[in-house]
Parts: C-alpha cells; sequence; structure tokens
C-alpha cells in the first residue's frame, strides 16, 4: 500500500469518524429535547427505590413497596421526570391519612419551591373536607379551575384506596377518581386559553399524609382525550338524572370501619403521661392517655406536654405523624418513662405535628427526655446499614456519643452523600431504653425520615486525609516541576550544543581555509623566491610554521566545539576516540577502563565531564610529555567519577595559578555541581579527577528523596572550589 493510499485511507477514516460523532451528538440533541423522552414511567416504589424523585417538604419515604407521606405539612410535594413532558397523562392507587386535608397527583409541574402551593402546575385531588374530587391550577397560588364542586360517591374515607388519573392533552385538563370499594366514578375537567404547556410529574399533600402506589405516566393523544371526556359527560348526564345526593354532608366524617373513634369529654379517666412513672412495677393497673403520635416506627411513641411514652404492638388503625389519640394499656413503668402494653388506639383528630424540644446531648443522656421528641446537633463520626432495612448513625457532641436509628427511606442518597465529621440537626425521639441503647451509648434518637436530619456543616477541610494529600499533591507538583526544568534544561543545552557546531562549521569555513590559503601563498611565495636570499627564505619559513600552527589550533578548537561522538558513542567510547585523535602519529598510549553500571546520564553531564576530560588530555599532550595517558570512568550509586592520568613531567602545586586550562575545567566542574582534585608533583605525573552527582533511578521513593536533594543542596561557587582545590596546569 502506497503512501498516498494510506493518506486517503486515513482521511476518509477520519471524514466518517466526525460524521459519526456529529450524528450521534444530533441523536442526543433531539432525544433530549424530545417531549415523550423518558415515557412510559412507572416507579420504583415495590423494589424500594426512588432515586429520581425529589421532595419539597413533608416526610417521604418507601414502605412496604408504598410511598407514604406522615407529615400533615401544607403543600408537600413529591416530583420526578422531565420538564419537557407535555401531553401525558399520569395515574396512581392513593389512601389518605388524615380527617381534614386532601392528596392527589401533579401534572406539567415546574418552578417548584416549599410551601403551600408553590409550583406552576396541574392538580388532581381527593379532599375529605367536603368529600369532593379537586381540580385546579397552582401558580404559586391556587385557582379552582372546575366550575362546581364533584362529590364522591359515598364521601371520601381515610385508609381506604382510590384510584386517581389526571391527564393534560395541550390546553385541556381531565381528572377523575375511582373507588377501590365501589364501582362508581367521578370525572371533572376544564380548558384554558393559556396554559401551562409542559412540566414535570408528582405527588402531593395538604394538611394530610397520604400513601401512593403504581404510579404509571404514559403519553396521551387526542383519542385518550375523547375517552376521559365521555366519562365526563357520563358523569354530567348521572348527576343530572339522580335525585338523591350520593354525598356525605360536608362536616360529616363517616365511620371507617377499620378503626374506633371517640370524642374527648366522654367521661374515661384520662391521666398525664408523666404520672405513669408512678406507678408500681409489681401491679400492671390499666390506664388511658390522650396525646399526639410523634414517631410510627420502629415503635409508636406518644406524647403529651408531660412527657412521653411507647406503645409496642398496639392495636391501632394506620397511624401517622400528628395524630391526636387515646390510648388505653397496661402501664409498664421503667426508670426514665414508661410503657403501655396490650393498648387499643383511638383517633380523636389530625393536628399538626409536635414541635421539637431543644436540648443538649448531655441533657439527653440524663434521662430527663426519654421517649420525648428531641431535636439536638452533633457530628457524624460512623454510618453503617443495620438490620429490618434501617440505617445506625453514630454520633457525638461533644463527651457524650449516641447512635441514631432510622428506615432507609426513599432511597440511600443521603447514606451516600453524607460525610463523616459533619455537623448535623437532627429532630427525633430520644430513647435509653437498652433494646435500642444495647449498652453502649446513654441515648438513641429514633428519626422518622432522613428529612428529619439537616446537614449544618461539612467536615473540616484540614483533616488527615486531606493534608496527607495535599503534602502527596504537592510532591507530585514538585516532580513534574523539576521534570520540566529538566527538560527544558535539556532542550537549551541541545540548542546551545547546536549552536556550537554552527559556529564550529563558520570556523572550518573561514578561520580554517583561510590559514590553509594563507600557508598555500606562503609556499608559493617561497619557492619563487631565488635560493640565495637566505634571510627571505628564514623568514617565509617562519610565517609557513606559524600558518601550520594557527591551522592546527583551528582544526583542535573546531573538534572542541562540536563533540559529534557523544550523538551516538557513550562518554567512555567518545573520550578514547578524542584521546587517539590527539596521539596519532606519536608513542604517546592511551589505556581506557570503564567499571560499574554505565546508564544514560543527562545530556549536560556529559557534555562537561567530555569537556573537562578532553582538556585534560590535551594539556597532557601538550605540556607533560607522557608515555602514557590513562582515562578511568566509574559509575556509582549515586554519582559518576572522571579520572584523566599520565606518567608526564609534572608540575609544581604554586605554578597552577597561573595556568587558564585547570580554571575553565573548574567553572565547567562547578557548573554541574561536581567536585574537582588535582594531584601533580614534578616528574611523577598528573592525576586528575572529576566526581559529578546523578539523579538516582526513577522511582517514588527516589523522586521524594531527589526533591529533597535539590532543596537542600547548596552548591558550592566556583572560588569556594579553587580555595579547596588550587592546582592547575599552566596555560
Amino acid at each position: 500500500m502506497t503512501g498516498r493510499n494510506k493518506s486517503l485511507i486515513l482521511k476518509s477514516a477520519a471524514v466518517v469518524g466526525g460524521v459519526s460523532v456529529l450524528l450521534t451528538g444530533l441523536f442526543l440533541v433531539v432525544y433530549l429535547r424530545n417531549p415523550s423522552s423518558g415515557l412510559p414511567y412507572h416507579d420504583a416504589f415495590a423494589a424500594g427505590r426512588a432515586d429520581e424523585w425529589q421532595a419539597f417538604g413533608g416526610t417521604w419515604e418507601v414502605v412496604n413497596g408504598e410511598m407514604r407521606n406522615d407529615s400533615d405539612e401544607r403543600g408537600a410535594k413529591f416530583l420526578t421526570g422531565s420538564t419537557r413532558w407535555r401531553n401525558y397523562s399520569i395515574e396512581a392507587d392513593m389512601m389518605l391519612l388524615g380527617m381534614d386535608g386532601d392528596a392527589g397527583l401533579i401534572a406539567r409541574s415546574s418552578n417548584e419551591e416549599e410551601g403551600v402551593d408553590s409550583y406552576t402546575g396541574y392538580y388532581l385531588g381527593l379532599r375529605n373536607r367536603d368529600n369532593s374530587l379537586v381540580l385546579g391550577r397552582a401558580e404559586h397560588g391556587w385557582i379552582e379551575r372546575s366550575k362546581k364542586l364533584m362529590s364522591v360517591p359515598g364521601g371520601i374515607q381515610p385508609f381506604q384506596w382510590y384510584h386517581l388519573k389526571l391527564l393534560v392533552y395541550n390546553c385541556q385538563i381531565v381528572g377523575t377518581a375511582t373507588s377501590s370499594s365501589q364501582p362508581t366514578f367521578t370525572a371533572t375537567a376544564f380548558k384554558e386559553t393559556d396554559c401551562a404547556e409542559s412540566g414535570r410529574v408528582g405527588l402531593r399533600s395538604y394538611s394530610s399524609g397520604g400513601v401512593w402506589k403504581h404510579v404509571l405516566v404514559h403519553p396521551a393523544d387526542h383519542h385518550a382525550l375523547e375517552a376521559m371526556l365521555a366519562l365526563v359527560t357520563k358523569q354530567n348526564q348521572a348527576s343530572a338524572q339522580s335525585q338523591t345526593p350520593n354525598a356525605a354532608e360536608p362536616g360529616q366524617y363517616p365511620s371507617t370501619g377499620s378503626a374506633e373513634r371517640s370524642v374527648p369529654g366522654s367521661g374515661i379517666n384520662v391521666r398525664p403521661i408523666s404520672d405513669l412513672r408512678l406507678f408500681p412495677f409489681t401491679n400492671k393497673v390499666a390506664v388511658t392517655v390522650r396525646g399526639v403520635v410523634t414517631l410510627t416506627s420502629p415503635t409508636l411513641i406518644v406524647q403529651d406536654a408531660t412527657g412521653g411514652v411507647s406503645v409496642p404492638r398496639p392495636h391501632a388503625p394506620p397511624l401517622k405523624i400528628g395524630d391526636e389519640v387515646e390510648v388505653s394499656g397496661r402501664v409498664h413503668p421503667s426508670d426514665f418513662s414508661s410503657a403501655l402494653e396490650d393498648a387499643t388506639v383511638r383517633v380523636l383528630w389530625a393536628r399538626s405535628p409536635m414541635p421539637a424540644v431543644s436540648v443538649t446531648a448531655s441533657q439527653a443522656a440524663t434521662g430527663a427526655f426519654d421517649a420525648n421528641f428531641v431535636e439536638l446537633k452533633g457530628y457524624l463520626r460512623r454510618k453503617q446499614f443495620g438490620p429490618n432495612n434501617t440505617l445506625v448513625l453514630e454520633f457525638d457532641a461533644g463527651p457524650e456519643p449516641f447512635r441514631v436509628i432510622m428506615n432507609r427511606g426513599r432511597n440511600d442518597s443521603f447514606f451516600k452523600e453524607v460525610k463523616l465529621d459533619s455537623l448535623l440537626r437532627l429532630r427525633g425521639v430520644c430513647v435509653v431504653d437498652p433494646e435500642y441503647t444495647q449498652n453502649l451509648t446513654p441515648f438513641v434518637l429514633l428519626l422518622r425520615s432522613t428529612d428529619d436530619l439537616e446537614v449544618m456543616a461539612g467536615p473540616p477541610w484540614w483533616s488527615t486525609g486531606h493534608l496527607v494529600a495535599l503534602v502527596i499533591g504537592l510532591l507530585m507538583l514538585a516532580l513534574v516541576i523539576n521534570f520540566f526544568y529538566g527538560r527544558i534544561e535539556h532542550w537549551r543545552l541541545r540548542a546551545v550544543l547546536e549552536e556550537r557546531e554552527r559556529f564550529a562549521h563558520e570556523m572550518h569555513d573561514t578561520l580554517a581555509q583561510s590559514f590553509a590559503g594563507i600557508g598555500f601563498q606562503l609556499d608559493a611565495i617561497r619557492n619563487g623566491v631565488p635560493g640565495e636570499l637566505a634571510l627571505v627564505h628564514r623568514q617565509l619559513d617562519l610565517a609557513s610554521d606559524l600558518a601550520r600552527h594557527s591551522h592546527e589550533e583551528a582544526r583542535r578548537s573546531i573538534a572542541t566545539l562540536r563533540p559529534a561522538s557523544l550523538d551516538s558513542e557513550d562518554l567512555t567510547t567518545a573520550l578514547e576516540s578524542c584521546a587517539r585523535r590527539m596521539v596519532e602519529g606519536g608513542n604517546v598510549r592511551v589505556v581506557t577502563t570503564c567499571s560499574g553500571d554505565a546508564r544514560r546520564m543527562p545530556l549536560r553531564v556529559t557534555d562537561t565531564l567530555y569537556r573537562i576530560g578532553q582538556e585534560a588530555v590535551a594539556n597532557a599532550v601538550r605540556h607533560a610529555h607522557p608515555s602514557e595517558i590513562t582515562v578511568s570512568i566509574e559509575y556509582r550509586h549515586n554519582g559518576v567519577s572522571l579520572v584523566v592520568a599520565d606518567d608526564g613531567i609534572g608540575f609544581r602545586q604554586a605554578d597552577d595559578l597561573r595556568g587558564f586550562g585547570l580554571q575553565g575545567m573548574r567553572r565547567r566542574a562547578a557548573s554541574i555541581s561536581a567536585i574537582l582534585h588535582v594531584v601533580s608533583t614534578p616528574e611523577h605525573g598528573t592525576r586528575i579527577s572529576t566526581t559529578a552527582p546523578l539523579p538516582p533511578r526513577t522511582s517514588i521513593i527516589s523522586g521524594l528523596g531527589r526533591l529533597w536533594t535539590y532543596l537542600t543542596d547548596h552548591r558550592p561557587n566556583a572560588q569556594e572550589i579553587r580555595q579547596q582545590h588550587s592546582h592547575s596546569y599552566r596555560g
């Protein structure tokens, strides 16, 4: 395959890849902007999950495959879906938990906030205050769009399942309700000119808790709208023909058949809850108390103005937080609070949840607030999953440790997101019963849901883990900076070498050739001068010798500027080649040795050692008249040593200050933090040794050590080296 064909194939592949990426991006944009993307939708409550839902108020949690809100908060909302959904229907099974409120479904919701009707969208719900099916629009305020309230046959009863369906198609809104105990249905509808065009779906309750299951959302078309409108027409015709009202009168509360209810003032002797601790431990006396439900799971807790009482395994209808109840049972007193065994619970009426009493952990540890709904602060130290689908959190607030137990709720997002050592505000029922504390902590806080936890402050940033990560990050940054610094130095030295090579070529093409030309011309002149002019011949011979000597010096300088052998040879081979070229044609023997684990050195170190060795060999050849020159290189763990020795005439140490060659070697050695030693005596030769540090082999530990050495290294300057080793050749 030719290079042109390869290029065409690569270009074609690049074009195909680009087109594929573009088409994929367009598909994703179209899919995400499609009003029906994500439909149909079915909840995952049966699997115990609701990760995609968002709560605005309330105490929403998954219980037995159903979404439950035990709060009487006005306008609690629970939303999911896409704000681009337009025409669809939402339906679900729903149960009211309160006696005076409403609950239902939301469609086309947007701009949601916490608070009553703090959203834009449509709402369909069942209201038991007037036993009606309610349909209207919320615009951060409430407008009932239906012309009249459609009464539900038989009246709306708490703790009974109803099936609601809300359809939005263009600007027509239709809703229906069906009771699970009766075959009849109720329907209502209205049409707007300026409607909310799209939005999410949700669940909502007002002054009453509720339970929802089997939430379904389907795309809607004109045929679905016509079918729903036909139900409305049928409902209107049936209402016009009926003479007997099917609904209970407003204000009447029919019996649910599932629980006995009583009215205050019936003559029963009701005792304050605080008096239960005064009863004897031996005889279990039957008493009746009244209070507000503050906890329903894992045990029922009822509290009045004097204290709280635990009601294990009561005979009771479904209860919610805030219900005012009457409890009759046998007293089982304990050290701090009491329990009512074999108790029967009667619902009196629904109230708002009791506010929490703000206490400290030290106060809660005394037991004075046992079975009371309290609020306190603490630092989260540990979190884990407990038995029976619970979360167990360990806290401390100063010297007092305590534990928190609560249901896992609608998902595990809290368990995943909240961080250890965070400061949290907690609202729950304080218990000191060993059944919960297991004698590990002074008290345990039983929480209704994850909504009773509020993160006030995250963990402190200056933790041990963060400090270690910071130190490691700084070290890695220093290593990266050092790496790039080394690369920059390498590139700079490479540029210097290239400039030297260019200068060497310039010298070769100008200065060296000029000396050669001058010598040639002098030889020509000498050949033309008569032989009897002996003085002229001597002067021409002297000039020719000077020209040849200058030519040789120029060639040596060019060779010094252009150590081409370093590009393809190691330092030992390069120095050996250089020395043999210098002694070529003479009777000087060159001996080279290499010991240690040879490895690649930085270019700057290699070039500097080469120049020092080259200068040392040149000085020996020119001044020492040796018979043997030895070049030795030794690789060590953290350095390299170069030794150039000769058996020449040597020199006196006092004469080295006048030399220029050794001063240049010292400056070169100082530039790489090397140490230069010179040992020489007359008639006994000279030995020049250079020891240069090398970076250790690459590893994490060696990198850290290298950084420490780099930061603490104080390189001696040339003057200090000169004072310690004041020996040089005469230049």
